[in-house]
This record gives C-alpha cells, sequence and structure tokens, in this order.
C-alpha cells in the first residue's frame, strides 16, 4: 500500500520543475474580414475568460472542462509559435479559431499573438506573431 501510494503521490501533489520557464502566456486575437487585401481593423479575444464563475461551476469545472482543455491547447500552441514558428501550430490555431466562429460570419480570418506587460502603471500590448489572412472555408475544423 504505502508503495502504490508513493508512485500515486506525484501525480496528485505535481512539481513545479517542470517548467523551463515561467513567463507570460501569448493572447490570441482575431480579426475577421470581408477579403484577404482588406486590413484587419477589430481585433477580438479569443476565448476570454469570463468575469466571475460561481462556485457550483467551478466545482463541477474539476471533474469536466474539455472546453477548457482546448483552451490550454491553443495556448501551448501560440508559445509555441512565438518561440518557434511552424505551421502546424499556425494550422491548430487556426483550426481551432475558425471552429468557434459562426457559419455567417466574415470570411477571411487572421490572428496574432499579444504579450501583456507592466510598465510602471500602464499596461504596454506587443504584438510579437500576426498570421496572413486565411479563406474560412478552407480551413479544415474537425
Amino acid at each position: 500500500m504505502l508503495n502504490a501510494l508513493r508512485l500515486l503521490l506525484p501525480a496528485l501533489v505535481p512539481s513545479w520543475n517542470f517548467f523551463d520557464v515561467i513567463a507570460p502566456s501569448p493572447r490570441v486575437e482575431y480579426a475577421l474580414t470581408s477579403a484577404q487585401d482588406v486590413p484587419p481593423d477589430h481585433w477580438r479575444e479569443f476565448r476570454p475568460r469570463p468575469d466571475r464563475v460561481s462556485v457550483p461551476t467551478m466545482l463541477g469545472r474539476l471533474v469536466w472542462n474539455p472546453r477548457w482543455n482546448q483552451t490550454l491547447f491553443v495556448v501551448a500552441c501560440a508559445e509555441r509559435l512565438a518561440d518557434e514558428p511552424t505551421d502546424h501550430s499556425q494550422d491548430e490555431l487556426f483550426k481551432r479559431i475558425a471552429a468557434d466562429l459562426p457559419d455567417d460570419a466574415a470570411s477571411w480570418l487572421s490572428f496574432r499573438l499579444v504579450f501583456l506587460s507592466r510598465q510602471g502603471e500602464a499596461i504596454e500590448r506587443e504584438v510579437l506573431f500576426q498570421s496572413a489572412p486565411r479563406r474560412r472555408q478552407g480551413i479544415d475544423v474537425k
């Protein structure tokens, strides 16, 4: 019994040593346009966090929260894209964003990665990556 507990304990109480670096995560913002050559001007945060979450909702999310798991995957793709851009990370971000959009939304989609940092009293926004627009109908959301 004691040996089983020793094996299970690291899974129940995770170690913080598995993080390479502790740094701010990028925010993913997206914009929709009607044509490829129209510059995006209205950026929206992808899956913004709610201002408040009730206690029953929080408790339920401890057991079942697939949407948050997918959001964590989006953040991981954004972090990889910021560190070392790959087509796979871009494809996954396009796929996840496009899947959340209504069918009647504009036909061209762009996203960008924004880092927020505090400089004294001001909060500064730095755009680290901005994608080229893609036609939404061409993005495989499965």
